[in-house]
């Protein structure tokens, strides 16, 4: 009987409601799984443009009107001079004030030929972060929120594995000493496929990308990978995700010291 009152409940939310409260429950699962949030937090979000922090913002936006843990967002969207990138700042505005979220704007650049034995990819992204932590300081905020989902942080466990030879991906949660600041990823538990929906629905306006080096990014490989594996296997990308957390060192080929 109560799983029919159940269903009988939930008929009444449309699509657009019903896809919310799936997402919403799979961050309040990283929330208390990782302790992302607590009380005072003053949270950075990196706002790219792209669906996954478009997304992030409005799902971080809804949750700050929730007693608890009580925190507060500011919104930043680092530009690159010398990439061909064409922003709707005021979209993006826009978009953060309907959940009163403050807006910040930097532009900054980087020089590929500064180190040779990086790649341009690698570059611009350090150089984002690095912009990202100053103004995380700037704010006073203590933790800066990356829109990084499930499948960002499962292509990049089979992207080490492949290419560094490492067992290590992106934490939903990662303390850096050195700037003094804790990253998080609200949608770690939140598969690629959600925010696709998510997107549609909510008319998202993707910023428009010119990047010359994407196509140098292995990437798109692995993500082509993740697929194969679920074909295979239903479950792959959850199984992969519960490898992390079951190590089983005795089955491994570790030196003996």
């Amino acid at each position: 009987m109560k799983r029919f009152l159940y269903f009988c409940s939930m008929a009444k939310f449309t699509e657009e409601e019903l896809l919310f409260r799936k997402v919403e429950r799979k961050i309040r699962k990283a929330m208390v799984d990782y302790r992302l949030f607590e009380d005072g937090d003053r949270i950075l979000v990196g706002l790219s443009g792209g669906k996954d922090s478009l997304a992030l913002i409005e799902l971080l936006g809804r949750r700050m009107k929730i007693l608890k843990p009580r925190f507060e967002v500011v919104a930043a969207h680092i530009s690159m001079s010398n990439i061909g990138y064409v922003s709707d700042l005021d979209y993006l505005r826009s978009h953060c004030e309907q959940y009163n979220i403050q807006f910040v704007h930097v532009e900054t650049s980087f020089d590929s030929s500064t180190d040779s034995r990086k790649s341009p990819c690698f570059l611009c992204s350090w150089t984002r972060r690095k912009t990202l932590f100053a103004l995380a300081r700037e704010y006073g905020c203590n933790k800066l929120a990356l829109g990084h989902h499930m499948d960002d942080i499962l292509q990049t466990l089979l992207m080490n594995m492949t290419f560094q030879g490492a067992f290590g991906t992106m934490p939903p949660k990662l303390k850096m000493d050195k700037f003094d600041m804790t990253i998080i990823r609200p949608l770690c538990l939140v598969p690629e496929t959600e925010l696709i929906q998510l997107a549609a629905l909510r008319n998202y306006v993707s910023q428009k990308q010119a990047c010359p080096y994407e196509c140098s990014s292995s990437r798109p490989e692995m993500k082509v990978i993740l697929k194969m594996l679920e074909q295979m296997n239903e479950h792959a990308r959850y199984n992969l995700w519960s490898s992390m957390s079951n190590i089983q060192k005795e089955y491994l080929p570790v030196p003996e010291e």
